[in-house]
């Protein structure tokens, strides 16, 4: 089997470290990067305000770190669009993502809206894959994404865009960790985001999707399809560790990253396991 070929690299994306700091994507959305990048969150986190222009409100979609700067900057979108911020939404429960949301929706008197329970807080929303938010001016579609964790979540606004979280990053592919990921479920939610054709994917980490998002949701099922088949090759009739088996198949990877790619290697070996 070979390699998948990632379809973004014909792409005129930003190189890393070139995203700008606040960028209006189309009339619903405007996206605010956090300044925490790294390793692991590429630019930083995405964080997008979401509203109808003239509507005089927004939703905060993965507020991302309780940070000062990203506060004033997230704030200063808003007095552009003009709007007050009506709820906080949140894709997943890892910090990166979650840690301002309880915060946040205190300073902004919003509700806070997610999967997890823990995440919404006291008086915050439970959401459920399927359910739609009138909020805004708009509607926003909930969209169960399970896989990079067991409560993640993607947004479908009326565009035609989804807001993925980190089930789909702007650069490179997403890690689903063991014991908390669960490939299996990863792979359905790429089928299902893959099913609503959207016409971009806006990312929880790196640039926006919107040349082709279709090939980009089929090179990430190949990808898995083919990390699967480099463990199979990697173990043969040799028994291997699987630090032995990421030294392996993660040769060309800078090694800073191969915590994460045990991870994914755990989770995947979990689905082979399993079948």
């Amino acid at each position: 089997m070979d390699a998948p070929r990632d379809p973004r690299s014909t792409w005129s994306l930003p190189a890393p470290g070139e995203l700008p700091r606040t960028a209006d994507l189309e009339p619903l959305v405007t996206r605010v990067l956090a300044p925490n990048a790294s390793g692991m969150t590429l630019d930083g986190t995405n964080t997008y305000v979401v509203g109808a222009p003239g509507s005089g409100q927004a939703v905060l979609v993965d507020p991302g770190p309780d940070d000062p700067a990203h506060l004033a900057a997230v704030e200063s979108a808003l007095a552009a669009r003009d709007a007050r911020c009506v709820a906080v939404l949140v894709t997943h429960h890892h910090g990166d993502h979650a840690e301002a949301a309880l915060p946040w929706g205190t300073r902004f008197g919003a509700q806070v809206a997610a999967a997890d329970a823990d995440v919404a807080g006291p008086g915050g929303r439970v959401l459920g894959s399927g359910d739609r938010l009138a909020l805004a001016g708009t509607t926003i579609g909930v969209v169960g994404t399970p896989g990079h964790t067991h409560d993640h979540l993607a947004f479908r606004i009326e565009s035609g865009a989804v807001l993925v979280g980190d089930h789909v990053l702007g650069r490179g592919t997403s890690v689903v960790t063991h014991p908390e990921g669960d490939v299996v479920a990863y792979l359905e939610s790429l089928r299902r985001v893959h099913d609503l054709g959207p016409s971009a994917l806006y990312c929880g980490h790196g640039p926006e999707l919107t040349e082709d998002p279709g090939a980009v949701l089929e090179f990430y099922l190949a990808h898995r399809a083919y990390r699967e088949h480099q463990i199979l090759a990697a173990l043969g009739d040799v028994p291997r560790t699987v630090a032995e088996i990421v030294a392996v198949i993660y040769a060309e990877v800078p090694r800073q990253l191969w915590p994460a790619a045990t991870q994914s290697t755990r989770a995947t070996l979990a689905k082979l396991h399993a079948e």
